[in-house]
């Protein structure tokens, strides 16, 4: 439906916000709360009016928007660790997740106590420290620094968008419709 088409939502100082649907676009565009910046050749049909299907939105005042912490979680830890295990340095998809001090033995489940592992060092560790089991770590744990722009993690990259976000401007589009 043409409605629920992603529109890119930008700050008043072109920082990326949101994307929200075709819908919620058109409405801020006639409440005069944002203005268009790029445009689909679609058009959108109202009972009175057509309006064209905007790509690109800007807000006209400035959204301040507060940094969340990341949450927790397997992904975001292997994300954190390059899918590389933190003891012996091997990329693989199939890892695990270690914790540091281990919990049995008063190890916390937070971002400083947990690494990722490929099944191996995992089980050569075990319930041991890294000093205890003669083991290294690459890196020292951490917690990582809050991304803004998380929200474009899954989704696809309009081809108008590109201008718009600097972090995907080495990577080709698609050949299927401009969409990253």
């Amino acid at each position: 439906m043409i409605t629920r088409a992603p529109v890119l939502v930008l700050n008043q100082n072109y920082q990326p916000l949101n994307v929200c649907d075709a819908k919620r676009a058109v409405s801020l565009l006639g409440r005069g709360k944002a203005e268009a910046i790029e445009e689909s050749p679609r058009y959108l049909h109202s009972a009175t009016s057509i309006f064209p299907l905007p790509e690109v939105i800007r807000l006209i005042y400035l959204v301040r928007r507060p940094l969340h912490r990341r949450k927790l979680s397997r992904r975001e830890v292997f994300v954190r660790d390059g899918y590389s295990c933190q003891y012996c340095g091997k990329r693989t998809r199939d890892l695990t997740l270690d914790h540091v001090l281990p919990r049995s033995r008063g190890g916390g489940h937070t971002w400083q106590n947990i690494v990722s592992a490929c099944t191996p060092c995992n089980h050569r560790k075990a319930g041991r420290t890294p000093r205890e089991a003669h083991m290294a770590l690459r890196t020292r744990p951490r917690e990582p620094a809050p991304n803004p722009y998380a929200f474009f993690h899954a989704r696809r990259i309009l081809a108008t968008w590109r201008p718009f976000l600097p972090w995907v401007q080495e990577y080709p589009l698609s050949d299927r419709g401009g969409h990253l």
